[in-house]
C-alpha cells in the first residue's frame, strides 16, 4: 500500500472546533488504497459527499439524488466513480467505535436501502452511522446553524441537480 499522502484542511463546525479531526488526509492517487472500513471524502459544488471504503477499489455510499430526480440507494460503486472527478481524502476518526471489517460489515448491512433524506439520513448520516454507530451529519447542523453557508449549500445542490438533469436528457435523447 503506497501511503504517499498529504494533508487537507477540514472545515470547522459552528462552535470553532473541527469535526472529527484536524484535517482529513488527501489520497494523491488510486493507487493510494485507503484503509478497510476508511470515511471517504470528496469535496463537490458547496458539500461533501461521503462513503466508506470497503476494500479491492470499493466504496458503498448513500446514491442520493446524484444522477437522477429519484432518489437513489445505498449502493457499491468504484472508487472512481465515487470521486466522480474529483479528489478523494480520507477523514480521520481518532476513537471509532467500529473499525476495519466491523465498518464495512455495517455498511453491507444497509446495501439497497432506499430512505435518503437530504436533512436527516445523508450520505454523510451513512458513514457516521458505519463509524461511530450515531447517524449524525456536521455538514447539515452547520448548513441549519449558519445560515449563509446553508442557502449557498441549497444553491449548489439545485445548480448540480439540474445540471445532471440536462445531461440525462441529452443522453437519452441522443439514443433515440
Amino acid at each position: 500500500m503506497n501511503r504517499n499522502f498529504r494533508q487537507s484542511r477540514n472545515a470547522q463546525g459552528a462552535s470553532g472546533r473541527v469535526a472529527y479531526a484536524s484535517a482529513d488526509v488527501a489520497l494523491c492517487s488510486f493507487n493510494d488504497e485507503p484503509a478497510l472500513g476508511a470515511h471517504l471524502v470528496t469535496q463537490r459544488c458547496g458539500y461533501e459527499h461521503h462513503g466508506v471504503y470497503v476494500g479491492r477499489g470499493n466504496v458503498i455510499h448513500y446514491a442520493g439524488f446524484a444522477k437522477s430526480a429519484h432518489r437513489a440507494p445505498v449502493e457499491e460503486i468504484p472508487l472512481e466513480q465515487f470521486a466522480d472527478g474529483h479528489a478523494i481524502a480520507v477523514r480521520p476518526h481518532p476513537f471509532p467505535k467500529y473499525a476495519g471489517v466491523e465498518t464495512v460489515l455495517r455498511a453491507r448491512s444497509r446495501l439497497g436501502e432506499n430512505r435518503y433524506r437530504v436533512l436527516t439520513n445523508n450520505c454523510e448520516h451513512f458513514c457516521s452511522w458505519c463509524l461511530l454507530g450515531e447517524s449524525r451529519s456536521e455538514q447539515i447542523h452547520v448548513g441549519l446553524t449558519h445560515p449563509r453557508t446553508g442557502i449557498h449549500t441549497l444553491f449548489c445542490l439545485v445548480s448540480t441537480f439540474i445540471g445532471n438533469q440536462m445531461k440525462i436528457g441529452r443522453t437519452v435523447v441522443s439514443a433515440a
